[in-house]
């Protein structure tokens, strides 16, 4: 079996989660294979080999150093690193010109090229993202559009592929892009037995939004639009048409319909379907409710208006979805 090197990049204010997950991930993997097949060789490095300090005070020692892996020739015949990730965190947002300068030199020699949260920003500094499509943490995706115009910044999704470059949101989104490039390489098996031992979701799927429509929409400002949010959220599977909605507000269609958008900024509709979307999902990744029965918990009239939402919102139809994603260890009924 091929031994794929990862390689992480650690500089001062970086982000644990960002360097940890990730980790916990490659190397579960390994685990799975037992020491003498291990797919994955995890190595630290940060600019001269001394300790780092995280965002949050903790010190992580490196390996190594980043001069003594590239030398003054670069990376050796067959030792450039399969995968090279850039975490994310606090330190980013310095200028460290030495280290996008290794960045540029030396990281286009992986195979693959992997950021979490605002790792993204250090690939782009060094010119690594010209041309494609990437992602970030959300709140700094405005920035990087701004600073970047050559980048093409989605801010929606946990991750983005684009060739051999991946770019995820924020934090935990490094282990989702993770679990996936472990599918990738050694099958679905090994990525959901390392889901497991982690209590995660085998994965979330990369355009999945990075927020829930609870977190997306804004809380309204007035008590019956917000208690109304409430009531969508808790009966997905309602009559939660505008009229119906605009009643239990005590609201005209009209009046509530321009009160919601303004005070949440998205619409009713817009509103119910993201909840339905990712109620339905919930299901066909946790229970063993048919299709049917799921689109009908959901409020769909039927099965086809269940997969039309799911391929316009998730862009995959709800059999695959769950052939995807079900966890067969699910208790529920």
């Amino acid at each position: 079996m091929e031994q794929r090197t990862v390689l992480v990049v650690l500089f001062d204010g970086v982000q644990s989660l960002d360097v940890t997950g990730p980790m916990e991930v490659f190397t579960g993997a390994s685990h799975c294979h037992g020491p003498d097949e291990a797919p994955y060789k995890v190595r630290t490095a940060s600019l001269d080999g001394a300790p780092v300090r995280t965002s949050s005070g903790l010190t992580l020692v490196p390996d190594t150093s980043l001069a003594e892996l590239t030398g003054p020739a670069g990376f050796a015949e067959g030792t450039a690193p399969h995968t090279l990730l850039a975490p994310g965190g606090a330190g980013t947002r310095a200028e460290d010109a030495e280290l996008v300068a290794w960045l540029r030199a030396h990281a286009p020699r992986a195979r693959r090229l992997v950021s979490v949260c605002t790792g993204a920003v250090l690939l782009a500094r060094a010119g690594l993202l010209d041309g494609r499509r990437a992602t970030t943490h959300w709140a700094y995706c405005d920035t990087l559009a701004r600073d970047h115009p050559e980048i093409d910044v989605d801010p929606d999704p946990i991750y983005v592929r684009d060739g051999h470059v991946a770019t995820s949101a924020g934090v935990t989104a490094g282990i989702d892009l993770a679990l996936a490039l472990v599918e990738e390489d050694l099958g679905r098996d090994t990525a959901l037995t390392v889901a497991r031992y982690l209590v995660v979701f085998l994965r979330r799927p990369g355009n999945q939004a990075q927020f829930s429509a609870q977190l997306s929409a804004q809380t309204a400002q007035r008590e019956p639009l917000r208690e109304v949010q409430q009531w969508i959220t808790e009966h997905p599977g309602g009559d939660l048409s505008v009229d119906a909605l605009a009643e239990r507000a005590r609201l005209s269609p009209r009046h509530f319909a321009r009160a919601f958008q303004a005070e949440t900024g998205t619409t009713p509709g817009k509103y119910v379907e993201r909840v339905r979307v990712e109620h339905a999902r919930r299901l066909l990744e946790d229970t063993s409710d048919g299709v049917e029965e799921v689109s009908r918990a959901c409020g769909y009239g039927t099965p086809e208006a269940m997969r039309r939402a799911f391929v316009k919102a998730l862009g995959t139809a709800p059999a695959e979805y769950r052939r995807r994603f079900h966890s067969p260890l699910t208790t529920h009924p």
